[in-house]
């Protein structure tokens, strides 16, 4: 059977990730994302008013004409968890294929938020939920799409991996090595180790490199956890105002900055589109049990109103959880530094990221200059209180030794990027050319001829 991988977004850069594998007549693609540094460079764009074709020529979404040079048909599209540079253009790239979107369930949920908000293209692919231990027929030549539950910065992660006749590939796309989660299970390395052992083996293993370049192990989120209650608990005798920010899609983080705001005496609230989004799809799912007075609010004008209501009662009594982690210029942790919002910071108040600064310079810009207008207010910052959701260069060894492919693609980077992997891989006996394949976007690799 022949194997070939369409390399079509996601490897020039972290973001818009999507790559295409067809087994024989079957194709699978997995994610369909967006680069969202692509849409905040320019002002006021509502990418769900817009053309795919647009959003390619911009560098937001994938390039998928390449689609066209494979021979077969798409049988399923499949998202590896929530996060908008895996599944942002969905709802604009989908409904060009014949094809279900197969996910978990939280992220088949924010797919269809994703579907229902888009007001250019009418997406009516099928939604089907599978979760991590699950497996489904793909095509009748003998495929099988399984999905193993891994641990990410977001709830409900899998990587999926491709049973073919010729042998598995593994779409190793985004994950940590966390033994001890703060929500759900642990990382299924006995499945991935099992995988590896099986008759025919892993014939590609396609990975996630955005922290190849750094040593060491990938801490826990139990980790982030206790820096962030230590944090919490010594302003416990603070009598002014305390604002913490995080990503939104981040439960597991969130859950720690509701239950420590409780246990300094404080009332958590949620607040921003997003927040409101994941936190709300989250505890409707049942992954969360949230305070029964926990208020979410994404609504400007309840926003504002929660805001008011803060600075009437006092803000001691208050820790807003509130977007804009990155410095969004229309987040809500931006528009307090700017006074656009009624709630007032003093001199002294403490603001907590609870995130790190994507690596990336229209983001690194945007935080510079939100930390920077924090700080003219008399805002003390606390920074860096965060965990990678991504392997480093140990966990990336561990992986290797579980599934044992003949042949690696390096994915999530740019070229530089892929080379602390290749590195990693070459010391392991794998050679650029043979069985290391790096690659750029839109091209196809031939793994079985």
């Amino acid at each position: 059977m022949e194997i070939e991988i369409a390399t079509i977004g996601g490897y020039e850069e972290v973001g818009r990730q999507m790559t295409a594998v067809r087994a024989g007549n079957d194709i699978v693609i997995f994610d369909m994302g967006l680069n969202l540094s692509q849409v905040l460079i320019h002002d006021n764009v509502e990418t769900e008013r817009m053309h795919s074709l647009d959003l390619i020529d911009m560098g937001a979404i994938p390039d998928d004409r390449i689609m066209s040079d494979l021979e077969g048909d798409v049988k399923a599209i499949v998202p590896t968890h929530g996060h908008l540079d895996h599944i942002g253009a969905i709802s604009k790239l989908a409904h060009r294929y014949d094809a279900p979107v197969v996910a978990t369930p939280f992220t088949i949920e924010l797919v269809k938020q994703q579907i229902e908000g888009e007001q250019k293209f009418g997406v009516e692919n099928d939604l089907v939920k599978m979760s991590g231990g699950e497996s489904m027929t793909i095509g009748d030549h003998g495929v099988e799409l399984e999905f193993v539950h891994v641990t990410h910065s977001i709830i409900d992660a899998i990587n999926p991996v491709l049973h073919t006749p010729e042998g598995a590939i593994v779409y190793g796309l985004d994950k940590r090595m966390d033994h001890s989660p703060v929500i759900q299970d642990p990382i299924d390395m006995k499945r991935f180790r099992e995988i590896g052992r099986e008759d025919n083996g892993v014939l590609c293993y396609i990975e996630d490199c955005t922290n190849a370049n750094k040593k060491g192990r990938t801490p826990s989120e139990n980790v982030a956890r206790e820096h962030l209650r230590d944090v919490l608990y010594s302003m416990e005798d603070y009598d002014g105002g305390i604002v913490a920010t995080t990503f939104s899609s981040h439960i597991s983080r969130v859950t720690s900055l509701v239950e420590f705001a409780k246990d300094i005496g404080r009332q958590p609230v949620l607040l921003g589109r997003s927040m409101e989004k994941y936190s709300g799809t989250a505890e409707r799912l049942d992954f969360v049990d949230f305070p029964s007075d926990l208020g979410m609010f994404g609504h400007r004008k309840s926003v504002d109103r929660t805001f008011k209501r803060i600075m009437n009662e006092g803000k001691e009594n208050f820790l807003p959880v509130v977007t804009g982690h990155q410095g969004e210029p229309r987040a809500m942790l931006t528009r307090m530094a700017r006074g656009e919002t009624p709630y007032e910071l003093d001199d002294g108040d403490k603001v907590v990221f609870s995130a790190r600064v994507i690596p990336e310079p229209t983001n690194e810009g945007q935080r510079y200059q939100a930390e920077r207008l924090l700080g003219m207010q008399g805002a003390r910052v606390y920074d860096e209180i965060h965990v990678s959701g991504h392997l480093c260069q140990e966990g990336h060894y561990e992986m290797l030794d579980a599934l044992q492919p003949q042949h690696i693609i390096p994915a999530h980077q740019d070229l530089k990027g892929f080379s602390g992997y290749v590195d990693l891989a070459s010391n392991q006996g794998y050679q650029m050319g043979r069985d290391i394949h790096v690659t750029r976007n839109g091209n196809l690799i031939s793994i079985v001829d």
